[in-house]
């Protein structure tokens, strides 16, 4: 009882700092300079950002204030308006960081016409009374300026974003992780209202893209190889090995297409971001899965003479595109980064399917080596002649 005092007030001191810190990062608890220039003030979907502004229609300008904290310390934070598109590039921004020789904090306009570096340059519409500060209390950083607003007042593209570091003067490349990538939407100035793009159809169709690549080229198609390679072994598996085989090859193929074709169009839809490792490996891999579907019709019969250089082809294609395909969905996780537990949840099935492989593989070489002593060893019946007999199980 007599410790109950103190652990109830521990308790409130930190149920009472939690508070603080929460509606530190909401816009309309900070305390910002010349506050009485902002008459609405809009907590932004993504990324802990909140953005502050008065407009006057009658000289079309408008008063903002941008305030979010870098990624890391040491890092920076941008606003911008894209009078073209709903993206990165084409964006007229206004970053703000500090400056490593002078320690203060400076904000500087770019005209961002590629994912390259960035280059300090003039914008498409005119700014006035920049200035950045930072606040010691959040670690926040604020972009105020005025602007002459470009276009349609009711309707401008925004884009928000921070970074972890800035180096010899120019901001670093920023995360891509989803908060990042959907930190954009649309810009009500007139009726002071902003919608963000959280459920954003680009990231939505880089995970169906995601999807259908694990589990066509990562999971089904090495399943095949697995079934094909260990059950043929076994005399009464034959033939359900070979339509086990051909059903798992034939649906990771066309699960496969589909995902290559989502690929193609966030490609065709991502102008400038160009990933391309993955892309090349996908194309790779698509143009030897449609080579291996090929292989099905000219499959020759078993006592064919040209047989055994349809397996050498039929073989060495399916494990290129086993060591590819998953190689590149590996690829494909470092693009995306969805949660640790995805990336790890495909680890543990493909480890599974990799142990799997191996005890079948430690158990078909008993067989096919029991198999060879039985019928090397000599008989005394009319079979006896000297002759071997052909081992149809070799691998």
């Amino acid at each position: 009882m007599a410790c109950r005092g103190p652990v109830i007030v521990l308790v409130l001191s930190f149920l009472a700092l939690a508070v603080r810190v929460a509606n530190c990062l909401t816009c309309t608890t900070q305390k910002l300079t010349s506050s009485g220039l902002y008459s609405t003030c809009i907590d932004l979907p993504t990324l802990g950002s909140t953005l502050h502004f008065s407009y006057d229609a009658k000289n079309s300008s408008a008063a903002v204030a941008f305030v979010a904290a870098p990624s890391k310390s040491g890092g920076w934070v941008s606003w911008a308006l894209n009078p073209t598109d709903m993206g990165m590039v084409g964006c007229q921004a206004l970053i703000a960081f500090k400056d490593a020789s002078t320690g203060t904090m400076v904000v500087k306009t770019y005209n961002v016409s590629s994912y390259g570096p960035l280059e300090e340059s003039k914008i498409s519409f005119e700014v006035w009374d920049m200035a950045a500060e930072e606040s010691a209390a959040d670690g926040t950083m604020r972009i105020y300026t005025m602007i002459k607003v470009p276009g349609d007042a009711s309707h401008l593209n925004q884009v928000w974003q921070v970074g972890p570091s800035v180096t010899d003067g120019v901001p670093d490349k920023h995360g891509f992780a989803n908060d990042n990538l959907a930190s954009k939407g649309t810009l009500n100035l007139v009726a002071g209202q902003s919608s963000g793009t959280t459920g954003d159809s680009r990231l939505q169709n880089k995970k169906i893209h995601g999807i259908l690549n694990v589990v066509s080229w990562g999971i089904l198609f090495p399943l095949g190889i697995v079934l094909a390679r260990y059950l043929r072994v076994f005399p009464s598996a034959d033939p359900a090995w070979f339509y086990l085989h051909v059903f798992c090859q034939l649906s990771a193929y066309v699960i496969g297409v589909a995902g290559w074709g989502t690929g193609l169009k966030l490609g065709a839809e991502s102008k400038g971001i160009v990933y391309s490792l993955h892309r090349n490996i996908g194309i790779g891999v698509f143009c030897l899965a449609t080579v291996q579907m090929f292989a099905l019709l000219m499959r020759p019969k078993k006592d064919h003479k040209y047989r055994c250089y349809w397996n050498i082809y039929h073989h060495a294609t399916g494990y290129s595109i086993l060591v590819l395909g998953i190689l590149n969905v590996f690829k494909g996780y470092d693009i995306l980064r969805p949660a640790e537990k995805w990336k790890s949840a495909y680890i543990i099935a493909i480890a599974i399917l990799a142990g799997l492989a191996f005890l079948l593989e430690v158990v078909t070489w008993i067989v096919v080596i029991k198999r060879r002593t039985k019928k090397s060893t000599p008989s005394y019946d009319a079979s006896y002649n000297g002759q071997n007999m052909q081992d149809s199980t070799a691998l």
